[in-house]
């Protein structure tokens, strides 16, 4: 018999001792584990969906709701801003703006928020069109790329949107049909759970667009409403509302690092910086994650203490067994080869199960964090740090199982074969 199976079967003769041993090792692999799986997927996440955007203009409110619900969209809006007031930042001559994306928000399609845009948006999320084309008429859409895996969208397909950001059968609009014409490639973005189309959809699907129909026939007003953003438009026009604009800069310089705090300072919009809101974001679960993290280490630490206690503990009704095959010709190294063996075996299969436990969490949570967050996250990904974890957890082994192994290598067999 080799040393690995006799220190599996010293370590199942006491099973009690072996399932605390487990379960306290695994617990807290498992949450740091789990931990830094989240931590990690929803950094890349975020800092991919910052898609270099410098500024989020919108409706005064929280900077850090309007940065989440325009930039991630797991927020609701701070309001709505007029056309009107949106204007000046929507122009593309504007001396510090390079591009400015305008963002509709107040629809869903099953729980996929609905977002009235510009085809200007896919170049900021490095999207594009896998099928079909862009949208060009009202109600004519594109939709993401998991918004058309989880909910099976084809070209072609047609539906109906319900009113909030939430799933509302009963808030239905059943009198307008939204025409898939497209279906983005996979980003790993945001963009894919996203249905996008014009903003006169959504000014359509509110009534908007007809009542400035209606109050351009009173007026008798002849003009084209081609909807551009920059040119003069129609009184009525200008009444219709936006959500948000997302905003570049042609530069940094001192006009721009400015620029934010003029708007909250001199208009009724609010500017918030994304760098700055998720810097503060960041802080403030920073500490909650550390403090779980601390929590973690500590749960291992006291696996290992205990993986100790109960070494040292067998090691006492073992001496006269350990004598015997000293007798029998084993070496002092081999003795100590063996408790070190145990161990690190247990360590081995703690971490094992811990890391089984973190990815499994992941699995089974997956469907809930995409629905938290609007992001897919990924079970089965392996994360250098967590090679880190496991190595850290069989040196705690080894080290658990050293006393015991340097006592059990140094025992006096003639006292401990006549003590029996």
């Amino acid at each position: 018999m080799n040393l690995l199976q006799l220190s599996w079967r010293n370590l199942t003769y006491r099973p009690l001792n072996l399932l605390l041993n487990l379960v306290l090792l695994a617990l807290g692999v498992g949450l740091i584990s789990f931990l830094f799986q989240v931590s990690t997927q929803l950094d890349e996440k975020f800092e991919k969906n910052l898609a270099g955007i410098d500024l989020v203009i919108g409706a005064k409110g929280s900077p850090l709701q309007l940065i989440l619900c325009s930039m991630y969209h797991v927020d609701a809006p701070t309001g709505n801003i007029s056309l009107k007031e949106a204007k000046p930042f929507l122009n593309p001559n504007h001396p510090l703006i390079k591009e400015s994306i305008p963002l509709s928000l107040g629809d869903n399609f099953k729980g996929y928020r609905i977002v009235g845009t510009v085809p200007a948006i896919l170049p900021f999320y490095e999207a594009d069109v896998a099928e079909g084309k862009i949208w060009g008429n009202e109600f004519e859409c594109v939709v993401g790329a998991e918004v058309a895996r989880r909910l099976q969208l084809k070209l072609g397909d047609t539906f109906h949107s319900s009113h909030g950001l939430v799933n509302d059968e009963i808030m239905s609009h059943d009198d307008q049909h939204f025409l898939v014409t497209g279906i983005l490639k996979s980003t790993g973005s945001v963009i894919d759970q996203l249905v996008l189309c014009s903003t006169e959809t959504i000014w359509a699907v509110h009534g908007a667009h007809a009542h400035a129909e209606e109050e351009a026939q009173e007026t008798e007003t002849t003009e084209d409403h081609d909807h551009d953003y920059e040119g003069e438009g129609a009184a009525g026009e200008e009444e219709n509302e936006i959500t948000s604009i997302l905003v570049r800069f042609k530069g940094q310089n001192f006009q721009t690092l400015n620029f934010g705090r003029n708007i909250n300072e001199n208009t009724n919009l609010l500017a918030a910086s994304p760098a700055i809101q998720l810097n503060q974001l960041y802080a403030n679960i920073g500490v909650g994650e550390k403090a779980l993290r601390w929590l973690a280490l500590i749960i291992i630490l006291v696996s290992g203490f205990s993986l100790f206690i109960s070494m040292f503990a067998s090691l006492k009704n073992r001496k006269y067994e350990l004598a015997v095959m000293r007798v029998m010709g084993a070496s002092p190294g081999k003795v100590f080869s063996l408790i070190i063996f145990e161990g690190i075996l247990l360590a081995v299969l703690g971490a094992v199960l811990g890391l089984l436990l973190s990815h499994g969490a992941m699995y089974f949570m997956a469907d809930a964090m995409e629905a938290a967050y609007r992001y897919r996250f990924t079970p089965l990904r392996w994360l250098p740090v967590e090679t880190f974890i496991f190595t850290g957890a069989i040196g705690i082994g080894f080290v658990a199982a050293l006393i015991p192994a340097l006592q059990a290598k140094a025992q006096e067999l003639s006292r401990t074969l006549s003590e029996g």
